[in-house]
């Protein structure tokens, strides 16, 4: 049965940008916190999947409405996958300027000179009735020397995508879409959705 509408679990408004440009297209309509009273879920799993899934399942369960949610990061191998799962809150008061310094920073304490990283994401879909679906998005690069590019949001500006010489700041949402972590997931999920 196709879905006339979900709920995404998220104040980011970078993601919201990019999830609303995957998914309205599909004939689907997206709300959100703004849209809904709903309750934040506090993330407490240690992986992208358990965390996706907690928030999804309950907005679902609270709400009634098919709910999708993500959970997202940078992996640095410098950092032996840091800041991961905590990727957000790395950042002092959630200002990924600070973040960005302070990773930079503790790379280069680390005297470790692989700068290999991989942002990961897991979308979820989950239904009222408790039936859910995760679906997967990875894409490897390396972490800049310094900021490059004022686009995308978070990490972009020092995450540069392999078989790229370009930040995800500078490479525009049109080709950031297609082969980043949460365009790929969102690749499969809005696979699954067309199928339904």
């Amino acid at each position: 049965m196709a879905l006339k509408e979900l709920i995404f679990a998220s104040h980011n408004a970078g993601k919201i940008k990019e999830i609303r440009e995957m998914i309205e297209p599909l004939g689907i309509e997206l709300k959100t916190y703004k849209d809904i009273d709903i309750p934040d879920v506090e993330e407490t799993g240690t992986t992208f999947a358990e965390n996706s899934l907690l928030k999804s399942s309950k907005i679902a369960e609270i709400t009634g409405i098919a709910c999708i949610a993500d959970d997202s990061g940078l992996c640095v191998d410098a950092l032996n996958g840091a800041p991961g799962v905590y990727s957000a809150r790395y950042a002092p008061d959630r200002d990924f300027d600070k973040g960005m310094e302070k990773l930079l920073a503790e790379i280069a304490k680390s005297r470790n000179p692989d700068r290999s990283a991989h942002f990961s994401c897991v979308i979820s879909l989950a239904y009222p009735d408790g039936k859910y679906e995760l679906f997967e998005g990875r894409i490897n690069g390396k972490i800049a020397e310094q900021k490059q590019g004022t686009g995308g949001f978070g990490y972009d500006p020092i995450f540069i995508p392999e078989g790229y010489d370009k930040s995800f700041a500078e490479l525009g949402n049109e080709i950031k879409n297609k082969i980043s972590h949460r365009g790929r997931a969102m690749q499969k999920l809005s696979q699954y959705l067309r199928n339904l």
